[in-house]
């Protein structure tokens, strides 16, 4: 059993990122937020268990859908909302945007655009860890459609034989873009191509926030004992399409009717009320909180002014 304390902070991570995305869809939908944006709905255990049990002092490493790793690793909204609208209070001074945030105060060093990109950034992190003879350890996220990058079989295996403090956490949310996992690869249990490299690997429900936590604890204790790397696959299914304009209509209805009932958020909310003996009036008073937290947030965020086209051109010259 875990402390009441525990599981509400991880409802609260749970709830924050929904909204966060929610409300981010809308700021979208009114042309605020420009390029691309990748919600991570129906994901949202992921990060939640992942970066609960991380130390401080351990690192992340993200991806294009990486907002919600950014909010689990204590992310700021005010600041990431400021940032996917593309202003100078952001994270990144409004120069990321949704995909490429990043906050080297916490331990994240950033998304990534480019599918697979952030595999080896994590591998040299875990590396730079072994070199300097710390116990840190890095989570790096990436998705099933990165499995099939080059680079992870390559991290994989630099990061086996040299025992690197390394968790590789694959979200497989079973489509990459349009093309649906069991259409890219014979074996469709990711996790095993870990085990062809002598790397201890398995899945997780990538929906039971308790689960991933627990699986990702085994995980870091490995590491930190020097045996690492370790592979986890966790399965999912996101809410939507691969992006907001993307409708998903290659989604399978009654797939993805299967795994909405599965909402990780949803889950997370029944620990709280059954383990954690909250009532539903307390986790409700949780969740007007986040709600105004977020209103904030989008306040702080529209009324940050644009980067300067001189603040541009001063840091290109440095």
């Amino acid at each position: 059993m875990y402390a009441p304390s525990f599981l509400e902070r991880l409802y609260r991570t749970l709830y924050t990122i929904r909204v966060f995305e929610t409300q981010c869809i809308k700021l979208y939908r009114q042309g605020l937020i420009v390029g691309y944006f990748h919600p991570y709905l129906g994901e949202e255990a992921i990060a939640t268990g992942v970066c609960a049990a991380l130390r401080d002092d351990d690192y992340i490493v993200s991806t294009h859908r990486g907002h919600g790793h950014c909010i689990a690793r204590g992310g700021e909204l005010p600041k990431m909302v400021a940032e996917v609208l593309g202003r100078a209070d952001g994270y990144c001074c409004g120069r990321g945007g949704s995909m490429h945030i990043a906050d080297v105060t916490r331990g994240n060093i950033g998304a990534n655009g480019i599918v697979g990109g952030g595999i080896p950034i994590g591998t040299g992190a875990a590396l730079g860890i072994r070199i300097r003879g710390g116990n840190q350890v890095v989570a790096v996220f990436f998705s099933d459609g990165a499995a099939n990058n080059g680079v992870f079989p390559e991290s994989l295996n630099m990061a086996a034989i040299w025992d690197l403090p390394v968790v590789f956490v694959l979200e497989n949310n079973q489509y990459a873009v349009a093309s649906a996992v069991e259409e890219m690869t014979r074996e469709t249990d990711l996790y095993k191509r870990g085990l062809a490299y002598g790397v201890p690997s398995s899945t997780v429900d990538g929906n039971d926030v308790l689960a991933v936590y627990e699986k990702m604890q085994e995980a870091v204790t490995t590491c930190r004992q020097g045996k690492g790397p370790v592979l986890i696959e966790a399965k999912t299914y996101r809410h939507g399409g691969h992006h907001v304009n993307d409708p998903g209509l290659y989604m399978p209805k009654e797939r993805l009717e299967y795994y909405k009932a599965r909402d990780p958020v949803g889950i997370g909310r029944r620990y709280l009320l059954e383990q954690g003996k909250l009532s539903e009036q307390a986790i409700e008073a949780i969740e007007r909180e986040i709600d105004g937290q977020m209103d904030e947030a989008i306040q702080f965020g529209t009324n940050s002014p644009h980067p300067s086209v001189e603040a541009f051109l001063a840091e290109v010259q440095r």
